[in-house]
């Protein structure tokens, strides 16, 4: 048997549980990074989700205070790689959702700081960032997709629990 043909394959298929645990890790990160600051600030992500004027006040609170508990509960799920994939694809839903929300204000000429790693709220015109904003989500999005794709990585949960 020739095995020149299938050794390139059984390598790719070595390594990819170790790009899935990276890819694991930075989303996990992202969503701890984003997260974390927000549940000790919790009137500034309330205030945050108001700007984008997408929600009334009081529904736009409940989504200000939600988010980062969701954020957090994210980024430890995928840290401990319970749930992979399920973690992946609602990463990735968060994601396009964070995504459109950027690309709203954008359109509608609203002067915002998108909030993501920060407080968020009102800024001047020439403060908004939402082309950068924009790209660096659509990177996180790729990650998710991919680890959505091909969820098994090691040192997680998964592994340990189901093999």
């Amino acid at each position: 048997m020739d095995t020149s043909t299938t050794k390139p394959t059984a390598e790719r298929s070595n390594r990819w549980p170790w790009i899935a645990l990276v890819l694991r890790l930075v989303l996990a990160g992202v969503f701890l990074y984003a997260g974390l600051p927000k549940l000790t600030h919790l009137d500034a992500s309330r205030r945050s989700v108001r700007a984008y004027d997408l929600f009334s006040y009081d529904v736009a609170n409940v989504i200000g205070t939600i988010l980062p508990l969701a954020e957090v509960a994210l980024g430890v799920i995928l840290l401990v790689g319970l749930f992979a994939r399920f973690a992946a694809i609602i990463s990735a839903l968060l994601l396009v959702i964070f995504i459109a929300g950027i690309a709203s204000a954008w359109a509608r000429g609203i002067s915002i700081d998108c909030g993501c790693f920060s407080e968020g709220g009102a800024v001047a015109a020439s403060q908004t960032k939402y082309p950068q904003e924009i790209g660096r989500d659509i990177v996180f999005l790729i990650l998710a997709g991919l680890l959505a794709w091909r969820p098994r990585s090691r040192f997680s949960a998964d592994g340990a629990l189901w093999g």
